[in-house]
């Protein structure tokens, strides 16, 4: 068993990250997540946001792994569940892998928050636990799976500032029509008189 545990600091606030992380696929940094279904989204009584999901990826796993693990498919399926509380401005997110799960589990939490002394910025917390079981040198892929989850980290907070970049330009782009929509009915009655 390998525990991996990471924490970035994003300079944007905590509703902003939150959006983003909830639209975060499909996006260029990545491409081993291939598909994302909606399984169950419900409101509970004190406003949380319940979600369950069903993401398809393509780890991509090195020739090595492949060989060692005797199977040269690399399609797996994460299950997902999440709470946002916006209350207490905290969304939480779990999954774990639900194919190979006879021979690798991957199991992680994420966690964003404000950060406690700037609440224009949002702390993301993540913890892994791989588990490679059955196979020789397991040791040695628990490795191999945190360095990859290492990396894939990095490319999931770029892929989220990404998406926090296309989600402001939609907006100042909605304030922009918005303001030329205003504009117009308002330089017609000025050149009416």
């Amino acid at each position: 068993m390998k525990i991996w545990a990471s924490e970035h600091v994003f300079n944007h606030p905590w509703a902003t990250v939150t959006k983003a992380a909830m639209q975060k696929y499909p996006n260029p940094m990545n491409p081993s997540v291939i598909g994302v279904d909606v399984l169950d989204r419900s409101i509970d009584k004190q406003g949380r946001l319940h979600s369950k999901r069903l993401l398809g990826t393509d780890w991509g796993l090195p020739s090595i792994v492949k060989a060692i693990i005797g199977n040269t498919r690399t399609c797996t399926y994460v299950q997902e569940t999440s709470v946002v509380d916006p209350t207490g401005k905290i969304f939480e997110l779990q999954s774990s892998n639900i194919t190979f799960t006879n021979l690798v589990s991957v199991d992680e939490k994420l966690t964003y928050k404000p950060h406690p002394e700037d609440k224009e910025k949002t702390i993301l917390t993540q913890e892994a636990i791989i588990s490679v079981k059955g196979v020789s040198l397991s040791s040695y892929l628990e490795g191999v799976l945190a360095s990859t989850m290492s990396a894939n980290a990095g490319k999931g907070r770029e892929a989220l500032e990404l998406v926090i970049r296309r989600l402001n330009a939609e907006i100042e782009e909605l304030a922009a029509s918005a303001r030329g929509t205003m504009r117009t009915p308002m330089a017609a009655a000025v050149t009416e008189n």
